[in-house]
């Protein structure tokens, strides 16, 4: 079964309200009509037994003739309308009606054959009489063992009557329901107006940045939609002090992700030194001519190379150390036609077992950056894929220039056919010391910090930086904004 589609709260509320309106209208319409019905017909019927009694001191004790016409209709104090009719042995024989000129007309066969069907007793009760004479409300009033006369009033005033209120009754239901329609929802959007601005509030805050950087959760509900007297006032007053415990949390975490880049910052500052000291003392011993022993030889020659390892690895915590305090980079033109090739083929010297392939304009394609930070991104995609795929992989940079979100951007893709990301570091493999080989023994000589790198150098141009893998085919792709005289 599919979910129940909610609906907003304000047209809810609305239909709800309408809704009980006009079931209460309905409520009072079909009261107001039954009840004046019924106290119509007990009037018509005080007046029906006054009329019977009439007719029957008219008849008197004398028989009707069953071939005369029933003139006690025609009596002193009956109305317009009123009906007669003689009935002997249970056998309607003759009727008349008093019209408006106060003749009386007969019934015809078929309004007798009605009367007579309905088999009218001494309670009085509705017949009807077809379209000419509608409906009646009759009685039988009995002569003698054989004879009854039937004396009948007319129901149309009482119908009209009837008509005129259900057609009144149904105007100012309506009238009632688009005024209780505007009325409410006027009413209900008076009354949600504050829930609209908690939910702006939160609106605000969902749409903020809160995962890095310094983040000013300055937004709060106003102080007129915490009332803790009503339910919205104590929604907001939950709300506010929710979003002073993010901001705490925020502002702490903030707190110790500066303390952590100072102290990487510093520390990278401080290793510099002692780094190059040792790896000139090594070279120094190495080079005074003097025999050393092929084991201390040996020893020396891993001292330099681990010391250029650790140089390399200080190099990079310092330079996202400054990528995160914000420091500028160089901002100068940068082809990346020219970029491109110089490191692709720089990658191809340095890894001859793989397929190297270029595909780029002709053309320069401009940017405005820092070229030396730029090609270590560029460097860092390359040597990522020389890493992590075995020999004979293909890996391709493809560079193209296009619109992206309504700018003109340069587009670098550097595409391999190895087996591909683990599914569950695709997401991760842009954060810090995330390494394909998550092992201790760093069988690649990754530090984890190429990739966090790339993200951060191609961020601070303004750039955005994605990858895509699946076996056989991954893909990182580096966007840069293009500068304005090289835009398509």
């Amino acid at each position: 079964m599919g979910r129940h589609k909610q609906r907003p709260l304000r047209r809810s509320l609305v239909l709800a309200t309408v809704a009980f309106i006009s079931l209460s209208a309905l409520v009072i319409g079909l009261v107001s009509v039954f009840s004046l019905q019924s106290i119509l017909l007990n009037r018509i019927d005080r007046q029906l037994v006054e009329a019977a009694s009439r007719s029957a001191a008219a008849v008197g004790p004398s028989t009707p003739e069953s071939d005369s016409s029933p003139d006690f209709i025609g009596s002193q104090g009956q109305s317009i309308g009123t009906l007669g009719a003689v009935r002997i042995d249970g056998s309607v024989v003759i009727g008349a009606y008093l019209d408006q000129k106060l003749d009386s007309p007969l019934l015809s066969s078929t309004q007798l054959e009605q009367l007579q069907s309905e088999d009218v007793g001494q309670r009085p009760e509705s017949v009807y009489l077809g379209s000419s004479l509608g409906n009646y409300r009759v009685v039988a009033v009995p002569l003698n063992h054989r004879i009854d006369i039937i004396v009948g009033l007319p129901l149309y005033e009482i119908e009209a009557t009837i008509s005129e209120l259900v057609l009144v009754v149904a105007i100012v239901a309506l009238g009632a329901l688009v005024l209780s329609g505007v009325g409410a929802y006027g009413l209900v959007r008076l009354t949600l107006r504050p829930l609209e601005r908690v939910t702006a509030a939160a609106t605000t805050v969902s749409t903020m940045t809160l995962d890095r950087g310094d983040v000013a959760l300055a937004v709060r509900v106003p102080d007129d939609d915490t009332d803790t007297q009503t339910e919205v006032g104590r929604v907001g007053l939950a709300i506010n002090r929710m979003l002073e415990h993010v901001s705490n949390a925020l502002q702490a975490r903030q707190r110790s992700e500066d303390k952590v880049r100072r102290f990487v910052s510093d520390a990278s500052h401080e290793l510099r030194t002692p780094l190059a000291s040792i790896r000139g003392y090594a070279e120094l011993t190495r080079m005074s001519g003097e025999a050393i022993p092929d084991d201390a030889a040996y020893a020396i020659g891993r001292i330099e190379s681990e010391s250029r390892r650790m140089t390399d690895i200080v190099e990079d915590l310092l330079l996202l150390a400054r990528l995160d305090e914000g420091r500028q980079l160089d901002d100068a033109p940068v082809d990346v036609t020219e970029l491109v090739h110089d490191a692709v083929s720089d990658a191809r010297a340095a890894a001859g077992d793989h397929e190297w392939l270029v595909d780029a304009p002709e053309h320069p394609v401009m940017v405005s950056g820092d070229h030396g930070r730029l090609f270590q991104v560029v460097m860092n995609l390359l040597s990522n894929a020389r890493v992590h795929t075995p020999a004979g992989t293909v890996v391709e940079t493809a560079l193209a220039v296009h619109e992206h979100d309504g700018t003109s951007v340069a587009e670098i893709t550097i595409s391999d056919d190895g087996p591909g990301i683990d599914p569950d570091m695709v997401d991760a493999v842009f954060e810090r010391f995330v390494r394909g080989d998550s092992s201790r023994a760093r069988s690649t000589g990754s530090t984890g910090l190429g990739l966090a790198i790339v993200q951060g150098v191609v961020t601070a141009h303004g750039g955005e930086s994605s990858v895509t893998s699946e076996p056989g085919h991954t893909v990182f792709r580096i966007t840069l904004p293009l500068m304005p005289s090289s835009a398509v």
